[in-house]
């Protein structure tokens, strides 16, 4: 009898491991899925930023010639409004990004519904991370960039896989290969330490200061 009882246990114990392990499972998805909408709803609103400043900018050569001053002066308004996460290099991140990917190509990309198109539609025009993106634009060569960017994609990189992929200069090492496609593969290929949790991904500083939450986090 005892040995039946405990022949039991053990049965329910595998069944009840099996189940916390669907129901972690569940709860990291649930995790990411929250960090990409809001990095999503996040890159869109930057990239809207980006566009404000360049179409100021451009309304007359006056206004192009202080935009630097415009930055400081709009970087100012912004922390005291909004908090922290509108410094000088990130709305120039914001210009760049723009002019990275412009309205013509967006309109491209959503059926021409620019300027009708809702945050929501830009955002699925962005499906890396803001951290992505802002990595990209450290790559000054436009096809390396879209380079990295498809593979990105393709391959589900994490920030950290394609930050190591741009420092080995994957796309230089992929254009000079014999073996292009063998190469492709070996770089989808993640490392341990290219991995990153559901935590980090929601601590991500950027999306913190997004949602006015590091300090308090």
């Amino acid at each position: 009898m005892k040995w039946a009882k405990t022949r039991t246990l053990t049965i329910r114990s595998q069944d009840y491991d099996a189940m916390l392990s669907r129901v972690l499972d569940l709860i990291d998805d649930a995790r990411r899925a929250s960090a990409r909408t809001v990095n999503a709803i996040m890159t869109a609103t930057y990239w809207l930023i980006g566009q404000h400043i360049v179409e100021f900018e451009q309304q007359g050569k006056s206004r192009a010639e202080y935009g630097e001053e415009l930055l400081k002066r709009l970087a100012t308004d912004l922390t005291t409004r909004c908090g922290r996460g509108f410094q000088v290099d990130n709305l120039q991140r914001m210009r760049l990004f723009y002019a990275a990917y412009p309205s013509e190509e967006i309109h491209a990309t959503l059926s021409r519904k620019l300027p009708a198109a809702s945050i929501n539609d830009i955002a699925a025009r962005f499906p890396l991370p803001w951290s992505a993106y802002v990595r990209l634009l450290s790559v000054t060569n436009e096809q390396a960039r879209k380079f990295y960017e498809t593979e990105a994609l393709r391959g589900g990189w994490s920030v950290r896989q394609l930050d190591r992929q741009i420092n080995s200069l994957f796309y230089e090492r992929t254009a000079l290969s014999r073996n292009k496609a063998k190469m492709l593969t070996k770089g989808a290929a993640a490392k341990r330490e290219d991995a990153t949790t559901p935590e980090e991904e929601i601590k991500d500083p950027y999306v913190l200061e997004f949602l006015g939450l590091r300090d308090e986090y």
